[in-house]
């Protein structure tokens, strides 16, 4: 993956995407806002968001305790996952354990994150995306590019034909006759993923908030493929990164009122489906949650860049962001794109690559998904922040000559005699400078500077000198 840059170049020449992108967003800001200005406590909510998510990190360890002893209590099983590698091992040996070689999943940006479906692959085990956006990535060979709404950067003709030309091939094929009206498009995923449903022994999903207080895992979603998943299958494998605990059920009353708001423009999102532990005929039989770090301790340790941990991805970000609205998601060659992308995924995979480096330069600062955010992420601070970090941490040597000119500053600034003899030899430097007044014949790289400005010539004589002159004595 080329880093922003270069990638957003590319994606800046596809008319077809930036016109799907604009389409899309601009849809989305207009229902958001309309939703959003009928609460007149919506500030207050934003607030109480993040005040639930800044005391839930500060005292994250005892949540997460808990969290687990409240599963365990409830009949799940907890598993704690130090990287990606390690929770893809979990999985994969959840599901050898049942014997099963296929999955349906729920929509869940943490696997994707550990590219979960890949190692599945590899392990022999199939896992089918049940969201209709997933569903379209996953038939069409593709990635998302946006966190809400995957298949974004794809319109309807698009994915008409994906649907012909794929669905045949791994279940029920797409009707011969099918059109790109929504209704049919929809008809056709639904009957395609009706036999994956029926048919499957296990789910894995994601989890949009985690309930400390009773073990609870909640997922919002618009379609009811999460409801069959959640409910159908006899084993349940939930990966949920660390952050996305809450410590009361009482606080889902602040954030189911901010995500479907801010993300789907929705008063309330179609589907809510909680569930804790296993129930004696009623749902899955066995639950496992796979809670993740993959670099969120690292996060949680910068005081600054840690206020990214508070995401409960809905998107408001991208869709509001101009950079976002031109290149699409795959630009940020990260499952998290656009502005939260820009600074959650160095915080989780570090700097080390030209990709991560350059994401938080890849934002005008504008600020308007700071305003959007709905547990108050101050995302451009954090951009700043993280610009500072790639430059102390890869461009070192570059400041090391500022430095050492700076030290030299101090040195002279810090005695009046110093600062003295410094200013005679500037008096006395005018004999080297050019006759109209301007630096000449300097090496570079000064003359990088002084080619294209001009640089006055120091006066004969400096204040201070002149005041000791007129006035007598020594200036102090």
């Amino acid at each position: 993956m080329p880093a922003f840059p270069t990638a957003a170049k590319r994606a800046l020449a596809d008319a077809q995407l930036r016109h799907n992108l604009a389409n899309a967003t601009s849809t989305i800001r207009q229902k958001r806002a309309s939703v959003v200005g009928e609460l007149d406590d919506w500030e207050l909510l934003r607030e109480a968001g993040a005040a639930i998510k800044e005391h839930t990190l500060s005292k994250l360890d005892t949540y997460l305790e808990r969290f687990e002893e409240a599963v365990t209590a409830a009949g799940g099983v907890v598993h704690w996952a130090r990287d990606a590698e390690e929770a893809n091992r979990i999985v994969i040996d959840l599901v050898r354990r049942t014997g099963e070689s296929e999955v349906v999943k729920v929509k869940s940006m943490a696997t994707q994150e550990i590219e979960l479906n890949e190692a599945l692959e590899q392990a022999g085990i199939s896992a089918w995306e049940t969201d209709l956006a997933e569903l379209i990535v996953q038939l069409g060979h593709d990635a998302p590019s946006h966190i809400l709404v995957p298949a974004i950067h794809r319109n309807r003709a698009e994915i008409r034909e994906i649907f012909r030309r794929e669905m045949g091939r791994v279940g029920a094929p797409a009707p011969e006759d099918l059109t790109d009206d929504p209704a049919r498009l929809a008809e056709a995923a639904r009957r395609h993923l009706r036999e994956k449903f029926l048919r499957a022994k296990v789910a894995v999903s994601g989890a949009n908030f985690a309930v400390a207080e009773t073990g609870t895992l909640v997922v919002v979603e618009s379609e009811g493929n999460g409801r069959m998943c959640l409910t159908l299958p006899e084993t349940l494998i939930s990966v949920v990164g660390i952050e996305k605990l809450v410590p009361r059920w009482q606080d889902l009353e602040v954030f189911l009122q901010l995500l479907p708001r801010s993300s789907t423009g929705e008063r309330m999102n179609p589907y809510t489906s909680t569930w804790t532990g296993v129930t004696a005929g009623d749902g899955p039989r066995e639950f496992h949650v796979v809670l993740l770090d993959n670099g969120r301790t690292d996060a949680l340790a910068d005081e600054v860049g840690r206020q990214a941990l508070r995401c409960i991805r809905c998107s408001a970000c991208l869709n509001v962001c101009p950079v976002y609205e031109r290149t699409g998601g795959h630009a940020y060659g990260s499952v998290y794109p656009g502005p939260i992308g820009a600074v959650l995924t160095p915080q989780l995979r570090g700097t080390a690559s030209e990709v991560d480096q350059a994401l938080p330069y890849a934002s005008s600062l504008c600020g308007a998904c700071y305003d959007v955010c709905p547990v108050a992420i101050n995302i451009p601070d954090l951009l700043v922040h993280l610009r500072t970090r790639v430059v102390a941490e890869h461009h070192g040597w570059r400041s090391k000559p500022m430095d050492a000119l700076m030290g030299l500053a101090g040195w002279v600034f810090g005695g009046s005699r110093r600062l003295a003899a410094v200013q005679r030899l500037a008096s006395a430097s005018r004999r080297v400078i050019g006759r109209k007044g301007t630096i000449g014949r300097l090496p570079p790289p000064l003359s990088r500077w002084t080619d294209a400005r001009d640089a006055p010539a120091p006066a004969a004589e400096s204040f201070r000198a002149w005041w000791e002159r007129t006035r007598g004595g020594e200036s102090s």
